[in-house]
């Protein structure tokens, strides 16, 4: 629940919210269906399953009572102010069980499936990742996690098709020092050691890094007023998963995923964002080709295009594809 000023008092708005949640209905507006799969619990839960599915997304859930995690907001006065934030109850073992057959049956019957990270740290044992990754991907499923931490370990244990972290989770983890590119890609080559077929890297403001079979890419959009910074980094990865969902490469569906984060940022609504801009704004993402750390460090210009080294790279990409 979110408060907000009004001409004529406060305004109360009540939605679905988290990342899987966001994710889903940016998937939903750039035209890939969608099923969610989640533990549903107490009121909050019954109210969740209604709003998403009034949204249009696919609902499988196991429903249970006690506690669910919900969060209220204020900000009358233009700033977001935690009122109350409650992460709810853990997932119990039979619970566990449940959800993990549905998911399963879920994501075999689908073109790929985006691990995303759950309401609380001790909602449900990291494990489950690896298990899921591992499991998926045997049934010839596409697998991208979008995580950190002991979760992020556990499905690059399992392997995933797509890694994408922040530059700030790889820092938070002690998987990187500082920002700099010499560190973030060392990082980025470690990740794909430890089982990520592909890792992305988003950056805050700066250009966001793929790092695949083929080499690192420089993925750059331009630079648009900023409104909300959260749910970006999801929406990368939701833009990812609807390329490669229709058939894209990783190469070419990043593109989809920068602009799909970049337009969200100039928004307040998370996981929002118009079909038609955001493929407009997808002309105009920049992509190079990085030999290695000195290259990353020459700055090259906004040209609204891919750049020339960036397509042929690109076209050797689907070539060998």
């Amino acid at each position: 629940m979110t408060i907000e000023d009004h001409p004529f008092g406060a305004e109360v708005h009540v939605h679905a919210g988290g990342q899987g949640v966001w994710q889903a209905r940016m998937l939903l507006r750039l035209g890939v269906s969608v099923t969610m799969c989640a533990v549903l619990t107490g009121e909050t839960g019954r109210v969740m399953r209604h709003l998403l599915e009034d949204e249009g997304i696919d609902v499988s859930a196991i429903e249970r009572e006690g506690r669910g995690s919900a969060y209220i907001h204020d900000r009358r006065g233009g700033e977001r102010i935690a009122v109350v934030e409650d992460e709810g109850e853990p997932i119990g073992r039979h619970e566990l069980d449940e959800l993990y057959g549905m998911m399963l049956k879920e994501g075999m019957a689908s073109h790929a499936v985006i691990l995303s990270g759950p309401a609380g740290e001790e909602a449900l044992p990291a494990d489950t990742y690896r298990r899921l990754a591992s499991d998926l991907r045997d049934t010839g499923t596409l697998v991208l996690a979008d995580l950190a931490g002991e979760r992020l370990a556990a499905a690059l244990e399992g392997g995933v098709d797509v890694l994408k972290v922040s530059h700030e989770e790889l820092i938070d983890d002690g998987l990187i020092p500082d920002d700099s590119l010499h560190e973030i890609m060392g990082a980025m080559r470690a990740l794909r050691d430890r089982g990520a077929a592909v890792v992305v890297v988003s950056r805050s403001s700066d250009p966001l890094l793929l790092l695949d079979e083929h080499g690192f890419l420089e993925v750059r959009t331009p630079e648009l007023e900023v409104a909300d910074t959260r749910g970006a980094g999801d929406l990368l990865t939701a833009g990812i998963a609807a390329g490669l969902a229709t058939g894209e490469s990783a190469r070419s569906a990043v593109t989809l995923g920068a602009a799909a984060g970049a337009m969200n940022v100039t928004r307040h609504g998370l996981g929002s964002g118009d079909r038609d801009a955001i493929g407009r704004l997808r002309e105009k993402v920049s992509v190079r080709p990085i030999a290695d750390e000195l290259d990353a460090d020459i700055e090259q210009p906004v040209t609204g295009r891919v750049s020339p080294d960036g397509l042929v790279a690109l076209l050797e990409t689907e070539d060998e594809q």
